[in-house]
């Protein structure tokens, strides 16, 4: 027990550096499973054969940020550090104990200036079609979600400023519906208003990261954020993300995403969402498209101590409201946004035992809004009771969810120190790609 055994430290030694990694260490299951010479076409236009010094090897490139993700480390300089002391990573890049890494600042001027948003989009499609290739995307049925990733810009930093509220691509189709509603009953159509000033809204801008937003929601702190919208199969893998400023609503990014989607796996027929997502114009959108869309029961909005909005039953026959005392409420108008307005007769209101659980309005007078595609909700709402629907959506917890855990806890994606747009959706694709890359080796395995 007292022996005191020699220091070694100085001690030369010849080693083979394939010894050193386990059998069933993760990078060599991956290095069996995927074939990253195919990285060299995806990045060969990026180059010039001729002219300029020698390059450094993109294969390896990539390799030390697909580490960096999987591993969870958060900055490339504490990468190459690890690199440099971890004989599995050296193995995986296919360097010796001996070779000099490359500098973290190669890493990062590639990835900054050289590697488009098309080229991280093309590897993380490739990814996906080696996948595919193993028959083991199940891409049916798919789970939308967004989850908030912290920017690296400080609270105290803001100024506020007057941005133009972005226009939605159904808001052209809604307002020829409306004006053919109000036309119907009589009512003069909204005039086209292409040509007045576009609407601008006050928000709350980083000086150090003006592309992310002011994201707040329950017990969250108050903080800036990117979105990253995301969906995935019946197996966990992600087949497609969109990222956006942290203050956009999913609803509102839904669109050009949902077309996206569907036009790289044409195959969907069940789109899985929370109750975010339900709203009129989207499950419009779903459903036109021969598609289902799997909701989940939202509780109407209302006062405390007043009648609950669905106390007031909609006749479409003589297309009226009926209220809890059975008095009409005739159609009066159809505004901007796409809402019936039923209002009620302000004489019978004014004697009626139940005022008080009604309106509070000044002349007695209660009005019930309803969308001119609220039938499309309803339709979500027979869809909710559908055999095997409710199965269907509890996968939500065990896809979307599960990965937005992993990519936090595991692969540290609660913050990024990356700022602008363009960058935090080269990080997010590489982190979601890296993601993907492990549980297919692991699935092949």
């Amino acid at each position: 027990m007292l022996k005191h055994e020699g220091e070694n430290r100085s001690q030369m030694e010849f080693f083979c550096i394939d010894e050193f990694v386990p059998k069933k260490h993760l990078l060599r299951k991956i290095d069996k499973a995927v074939d990253f010479d195919h990285i060299y076409d995806l990045v060969s236009d990026l180059y010039s054969p001729d002219n300029g010094r020698p390059s450094c090897d993109p294969v390896v490139l990539f390799k030390m940020v697909i580490i960096q993700h999987l591993y969870g480390i958060p900055s490339l300089r504490r990468t190459v550090e690890e690199i440099n002391m971890n004989a599995a990573y050296r193995w995986f890049l296919g360097y010796t104990m001996s070779e000099k890494i490359p500098h973290f600042a190669t890493i990062s001027y590639n990835f900054k200036h050289r590697f488009t948003e098309q080229t991280i989009e093309d590897v993380f499609h490739w990814v996906l079609d080696e996948i595919a290739a193993h028959h083991m995307l199940s891409p049916e049925a798919v789970f939308i979600d967004g989850t908030h990733i912290k920017a690296s810009a400080n609270m105290k930093k803001r100024i506020k400023c007057e941005i133009p509220v972005a226009a939605k691509k159904y808001e052209e189709q809604l307002m020829e519906e409306i004006n053919e509603y109000r036309e119907r009953h009589g009512k003069k159509p909204f005039a086209d208003d292409k040509d007045d000033p576009p609407k601008t809204k006050s928000v709350t801008e980083s000086t150090t990261d003006p592309e992310c937003g002011v994201f707040h929601k329950g017990d969250h702190k108050k903080q800036f954020a990117y979105e990253a919208h995301t969906a995935c199969d019946k197996n966990g893998y992600i087949i497609d993300v969109e990222v956006t400023p942290g203050n956009v609503h999913d609803s509102v990014a839904f669109e050009d995403y949902y077309d996206r989607l569907t036009e790289s796996f044409p195959q969907i027929e069940f789109v899985v969402m929370d109750a975010g997502y339900k709203t009129p114009a989207i499950a419009k959108k779903v459903i036109d498209s021969g598609r289902t869309p799997v909701l989940p029961y939202k509780r109407p909005n209302g006062k405390e101590g007043y009648f609950r909005p669905y106390d007031y039953v909609y006749d479409e026959y003589y297309d009226c409201v009926i209220c809890p005392n059975n008095e009409v409420l005739k159609y009066s108008t159809t505004n901007r946004d796409g809402y019936k307005e039923f209002k009620s007769c302000s004489e019978i209101c004014e004697n009626c035992p139940d005022l008080a659980k009604c309106t509070q309005s000044r002349n007695h007078q209660k009005t019930v809004l309803k969308h001119i595609w609220s039938d499309y909700l309803e339709q979500t709402e027979d869809i909710r009771h559908t055999t095997g629907m409710r199965e269907l959506y509890d996968k939500r917890k065990e896809t979307i969810e599960r990965c937005f855990a992993d990519a936090k806890e595991k692969h540290a994606m609660r913050y990024t120190l990356v700022r602008s747009l363009s960058q935090v959706r080269k990080w997010v694709r590489l982190k979601f790609a890296a993601m993907n890359i492990k549980k297919y080796a692991l699935h092949v395995a």
